[in-house]
Parts: structure tokens; C-alpha cells; sequence
């Protein structure tokens, strides 16, 4: 168990992750961790020369399961949020990613209160999406429903039981706009944008005082950032760079 007071280099570090958002976190059909964040994280225990123990969690859970100690680490695709932070610690931003709406292409939605007023949005629970959506969207006559997973998102965008879907744009085009079921759909208008829900990128989460967890985990983001391995990552999976530079 990893704990920033061993004297010895700990031998393990589990990061706790909810593995239904791709290209981020998924599994294969065989049952297997992939993705984008599974990749980097396993990058990062190489780096410190520790093994990789994943931890699978409902994502609305996951800061409680962090503050819990079933797990050392957060990640997951999870946002940096100025409320987040009260609660958790973050390394700086590893990677930004614009979240927008996505609808089907005759709707002709924009990501507006008045376009998307009397209707439905789907999102799922726990996210820096929902968060937007309930403050900005949600009083103000737009319904949004909330799901565990997010291909049920896209499972109800399709047949049509919601009028929109709001997640990050890689999200989309890896589990809808790219496949064939998602030809009828498109992303609506620009990204959404509000650092106070949506926040400032995407980091790791450790608890609040784990100081030489945190200072072990910026060592070896920084080195990976100075040999192209995030980026060359970054490129495998989006076909382009969106590691934050610093």
C-alpha cells in the first residue's frame, strides 16, 4: 500500500478509475483496462518503477473511494475544479479537452438555454459536464438526465429517448460520430466554456497531504513530458497533441 510516509519506495501505486469513458477508459472485449489515461498512468508507475493496481469505481465515488484509501490515486479523466480542489489534491493539468454538445444533425440544437429549452440532455453522473449542465442548463427548462455509463448516453441519443449528449469532443467521436450508428450525428455549435464546472484540464487526484505522493507523481509527468512519451500517447489516440505544455 502506498503512503507518503514509507521509508522504503513503495512497490505498488493503485489508481482508481471508472473504466466506461473512451478513448480515455475502457475495457476490451476480452475484459482488459484500455485506453489513453490507462496508458499514461502505466507510464507513470514505470517511471517511478512501481506496478500499476487498477481500482474500478463508480465515477461519482471516486473522490470518496480516494479519501477512503481504497486507492492512492484518482485517474480517470477527471477535471480540475476549484470545488474538487477543496476536497483533493491535483497535479497540474496533464491535458485539456473541449466538452461540447452533441445532437442529431437535423435537430439543428445549439449548445444554448434557448435552443436546448423543453429538451432533453444526456450526461453521465458525477462529471465536471453535469455540473455545467445543472447550473446552467437544468433551472432553466432544460431536462437533464444523468446515467452511470456513457455509452448509455449514446445508447439513448440514438434511439432518440434524449435530444442531446454533452461530453468531451474525444468522447464523442470515439464512441458515436466515428462509427456507423453515429452518421446521423454531429457536434452542435462550439465547446461549452466555464472554469468553475467544467474546469481547467484534466489531472491526477491524490488526498489532501499526501505532499510526497503528489511531488513523486509531478516528477515523473515531468520527465515523461521531456521525452515525448505523453505526447507520442497523446498523438496514438487523438491524432494530435493535447498534453499541456508548461
Amino acid at each position: 500500500m502506498l503512503s507518503s510516509a514509507s521509508a522504503q519506495p513503495p512497490q505498488v501505486l493503485r489508481m482508481g478509475l471508472n473504466p466506461t469513458y473512451p478513448p480515455f477508459e475502457s475495457k476490451s472485449p476480452s475484459g482488459d483496462l484500455q485506453g489513453f489515461d490507462i496508458d499514461v498512468g502505466n507510464a507513470i508507475c514505470k517511471k517511478l518503477n512501481v506496478k500499476c493496481v487498477w481500482v474500478e469505481n463508480d465515477f461519482d465515488g471516486l473522490i470518496p473511494a480516494l479519501q477512503a484509501r481504497k486507492f492512492d490515486v484518482v485517474n480517470s479523466a477527471m477535471n480540475i475544479t476549484e470545488k474538487r480542489r477543496q476536497i483533493i489534491d491535483f497535479t497540474p493539468p496533464l491535458y485539456i479537452v473541449p466538452i461540447q454538445l452533441v445532437a442529431r444533425r437535423s435537430a439543428k440544437l445549439q449548445p444554448t438555454v434557448e435552443s436546448m429549452k423543453g429538451k432533453t440532455v444526456g450526461v453521465m453522473r458525477g462529471t465536471t459536464q453535469e455540473a455545467y449542465l445543472q447550473k446552467h442548463w437544468a433551472k432553466a427548462g432544460v431536462e437533464v438526465v444523468s446515467y452511470q455509463d456513457q455509452a448509455q448516453v449514446f445508447a439513448d441519443l440514438i434511439a432518440g429517448r434524449i435530444d442531446g449528449a454533452v461530453q468531451e469532443s474525444q468522447t464523442a467521436l470515439d464512441g458515436l460520430l466515428g462509427k456507423p450508428e453515429g452518421r446521423d450525428f454531429d457536434f452542435a455549435g462550439p465547446a461549452l466554456v466555464d472554469p468553475a464546472t467544467l474546469g481547467v484540464g484534466t489531472g491526477l487526484g491524490t488526498r489532501k497531504g499526501d505532499d510526497a505522493l503528489r511531488e513523486r507523481l509531478l516528477g515523473a509527468i515531468a520527465a515523461l513530458k521531456k521525452d515525448g512519451t505523453l505526447s507520442a500517447l497523446s498523438n496514438k489516440y487523438f491524432k494530435r497533441d493535447i498534453i499541456v505544455k508548461e
